[in-house]
Formats: C-alpha cells, sequence, structure tokens
C-alpha cells in the first residue's frame, strides 16, 4: 500500500507539472485547450465550467466551446493536454475539415508551437531547480570528512586508473584535496586529458597520472570511487527469507556478524556463506539504536538481502545562500545531464542492459517508498532526479514526444508549410505504438525483478 500511495503521489506530481506547463503556455498564446488529463484512456471523472462535475465519459458530441475540462483517467501512467488545432494523443483531426481559428494551434506562429511544446519540458526543469535549490538553501550539502578511498576491487575503472584500496589521495593537479568534495569536483571538472593525482600510500606520496577518458567512462556508472570508512548498508530484505524473520530492514547497518566485525559487503558475503546452517549473532545499526537477533543462513549460505556499502565516517553540511543555493543547483542539473547522456550512451552501444538502465512503475514505487521513509530530502531528490529524467527523455526527438512534436514544427517552420496530415498520424501512431510497446517491456522487467 505505501508503495501504491508514494507511486500515485510521484507520478501525479511529474504529470500535473508537466502537463501545466503545455498548458499555460498554450493559454498565454491564446489556443483553446480542450482537455487537461491526468492518466490516459476512459474518463472517470472531470470538471469542466459547461457541464460541471461529472463523472464517466461526456457525450460524443460535446463540444465545451472553449471551456477546458480538467478529467482523471484509468491508467495513471501519463497525462495530456488536448490543444485545439493540434494532431495529438486523442487522433482527433476533425478540425481539419474546417478552416483554421486564431485561437487553434496551426493558426499561429511557429515560435508560439514551439514556446507550447517544450513548455512541459521546461516547467519539468524549474521544479528540479526548484528542488536542488530548496535542498542546497535549507537543508545544505552533505560533505564527507574524509580524502581516503574504500576498497577497490580488482578490474573496476578505479582498478583501472591505477587507485588501490585505501590509498589517502593528496591533491588533484596541484590542488590540495581537503574532503571528498574536491576529490569529485576536481576529478569531474578538470579537463586535461592526463589527470594528475598524488596520493599517500604506505606512508609514501605516489603521483598517478589518471585518464580522461577513464573518468569519463567511470562517471557514467556513478561516480568510481567510494570514500572511507564504510559499513554493508541494507538495501532490500527478501519476502519470507531468515533476514527478515530475523526483522532485519532496509536502511539497517551491519556492524558484526558472530563477531565479526564489519566494514565492506564482501565480508557480509565471506562471514555469512561460511556459516550455512549455523544460528550466528548478528549487531547491527538502526538509526540511533543498536540492536541484536540471531540468524541462519541455511543450506545455501544466504539470508535474503540486496547490502551495498554506506560512508560512516565524519560529515558536515555546506550551506549556501541564496544566489549560491541556485548555482549549485544548476551545477547539479548539468551533472546529472551529462551522466544521463552517457547512459543512454552505453544502453544504444550495448554496454548496459535496457532494464538495468530504466525502471518501470514498479520500480518508481519501491524507490519512492524507500526514499519516503528516509526522510522528506530523500524523497524530494529522488522526485528532482525523476523529473529531470522526465525532461531529458521528452525532448528527445522521438516520434509522440515532445522532442519529436518540436521536430516537426521545426521542419514546418524552415519549409513554411506543414506536413500533409497522413504523415503526422502515421509518425504519431508509430511513435505511440512503440512507447506502448517500450513501456510494456519496462513493466515486465519490474514484474519479473520483484
Amino acid at each position: 500500500m505505501d508503495y501504491i500511495i508514494y507511486f500515485i503521489i510521484t507520478v501525479g506530481i511529474l504529470v500535473f507539472v508537466h502537463e501545466f506547463g503545455h498548458f499555460a503556455a498554450a493559454k498565454l498564446c491564446k489556443i483553446r485547450v480542450d482537455v487537461f488529463a491526468i492518466g490516459f484512456g476512459k474518463r472517470i471523472c472531470g470538471y469542466n465550467k459547461l457541464a460541471g462535475f461529472s463523472w464517466g465519459d461526456l457525450p460524443k458530441d460535446w463540444d465545451g466551446q472553449g471551456n477546458t475540462d480538467y478529467r482523471l483517467c484509468v491508467f495513471p501512467l501519463g497525462g495530456y493536454v488536448k490543444v485545439a488545432g493540434m494532431v495529438d494523443e486523442s487522433m482527433d483531426t476533425k478540425f481539419i475539415e474546417s478552416e483554421p481559428q486564431p485561437w487553434e494551434f496551426r493558426s499561429k506562429p511557429t515560435f508560439q508551437k514551439l514556446f507550447v511544446i517544450t513548455a512541459g519540458v521546461l516547467m519539468n526543469l524549474l521544479l528540479t531547480i526548484a528542488i536542488f535549490w530548496g535542498i542546497n538553501f535549507f537543508v545544505g550539502k552533505q560533505v564527507f570528512k574524509t580524502t581516503t578511498i574504500s576498497k577497490i576491487d580488482n578490474g573496476s575503472f578505479a582498478n583501472q586508473a591505477g587507485f588501490q584500496s585505501y590509498d589517502k589521495i593528496v591533491s588533484i593537479n596541484g590542488n590540495p584535496a581537503d574532503d571528498w568534495e574536491d576529490i569529485v569536483e576536481d576529478l569531474l571538472v578538470s579537463s586535461s586529458p592526463l589527470v594528475k593525482v598524488s596520493v599517500e600510500r604506505n606512508g609514501n606520496i605516489q603521483t598517478l597520472e589518471v585518464s580522461r577518458k577513464i573518468i569519463t567512462e567511470a562517471s557514467q556508472h556513478g561516480f568510481f570511487l567510494f570514500p572511507f570508512p564504510t559499513q554493508p548498508i541494507i538495501q532490500d530484505v527478501i519476502k519470507d527469507s531468515p533476514a527478515e524473520d530475523a526483522g532485519i530492514k532496509p536502511g539497517d547497518i551491519f556492524l558484526s556478524i558472530d563477531g565479526n566485525q564489519l566494514r565492506d559487503r564482501e565480508q557480509v558475503v565471506e562471514v555469512i556463506s561460511s556459516n550455512k546452517q549455523k544460528n550466528v549473532e548478528l549487531i547491527y545499526l538502526r538509526g540511533n539504536d543498536t540492536l541484536k537477533t540471531m540468524i541462519n543462513p541455511g543450506i545455501e549460505g544466504k539470508i535474503g538481502i540486496a547490502v551495498t556499502d554506506a560512508y560512516t565516517g565524519d560529515f558536515e553540511y555546506k550551506t549556501y545562500g541564496f544566489i549560491g543555493a541556485l548555482t549549485q543547483s544548476i551545477s547539479n542539473i548539468g551533472q546529472y545531464t551529462v551522466l544521463t547522456f552517457g547512459m543512454l550512451k552505453n544502453v544504444i552501444t550495448g554496454k548496459i542492459a535496457f532494464n538495468q538502465a530504466f525502471g518501470g512503475p514498479v520500480k518508481i514505487a519501491q524507490y519512492a517508498a524507500r526514499s519516503a521513509d528516509t526522510g522528506i530530502s530523500s524523497f524530494l531528490f529522488f522526485l528532482a532526479m525523476l523529473s529531470l529524467s522526465l525532461a531529458i527523455i521528452n525532448i528527445l526527438p522521438f516520434p509522440a514526444l515532445d522532442g519529436g512534436h518540436f521536430i516537426i514544427i521545426a521542419i514546418e517552420g524552415i519549409f513554411r508549410k506543414e506536413l500533409p496530415l497522413k504523415v503526422k498520424i502515421a509518425i504519431q501512431n508509430a511513435g505511440f505504438i512503440l512507447l506502448l510497446a517500450l513501456m510494456a517491456f519496462i513493466i515486465y522487467s519490474d514484474i519479473i525483478s520483484l
């Protein structure tokens, strides 16, 4: 039930903001908006000035006479704004039979058409900036007070770059590294082909020359170094597993198992798998409380958890002023946009599986609920990232998306002639079918990954 509630809240906010952008832009350009819908498919209920509030579909011959019908539809996986005089998701082409009217989309100049089409994306970007600004201004950024690298796996990007487990970074391109924020910014911002990183290793100072190519490729999967010290944190607990029976919950931090002190996920796997069918004592941290339980890994040597590493060292919050928070927010959007396009590139080139890069309603519901459990700041950050992703995906030049409409309008503006109606409908239908197929695949991938 939590998943359903947070999914509705998350999708509802994102869809409303996006569609309100189209709606407001159309109104500003004095274009009639016939429908403002949350969801797709059959109308459940709605309101308009002419008919008032009503349940079910409106009569087929209903003419709103310029009064927008604000409606809620059956499938809550998106929404749309039906703009008069435009071929869109509704596939309504009756307007073609009459002369263009001054309040129709088709009668407006190209720059107004482009404004209406891109307004949804602009609103998603504004929402992202607003949330990032609020977090930076009111909460601040959590800065890890360490420059020591955590454990590094063989063959990882960090290993390829020359780093070793527990290296302490002293400077990057001559700039002293005082905290983890310095490390992240200096490595990502540097534009030189080789980045010189001075590290303290076994009491000696060594200089590594890290290829910009490795940093770029690694950053497409997230930052490739992790700060030390760490301890294993639980991401998920499988239903009816030994971990669930023992009371373990996502967010718990494992401190020790059977007297073995833990500092990374590999130790958890090693200790659990070596204690098959044995009752072992588990000590873990939940919030500020240190708890203890007994657990049995069973014959398979597993307890049914997804575990990763969490930084557990000293940190402080870096605060920003009004303008500083805005600047930092725009910088954040730039960084995440680069990472998103890098991920898309990896999907296209086959380096990352599609279902690993994209999530559907099930994953959105899961992550929304988990982020909300962590706190309002985590939920808002998750919402901002989804809003940014929605903006990026929508502006892609794909049929049926805003970017596809943008390309068609731009072509018509350049040649000063509209594309034939049959061509527009064919493009819209093809894009819509592909989107439905893609959505079905994503939902299927979500379900089988449960």
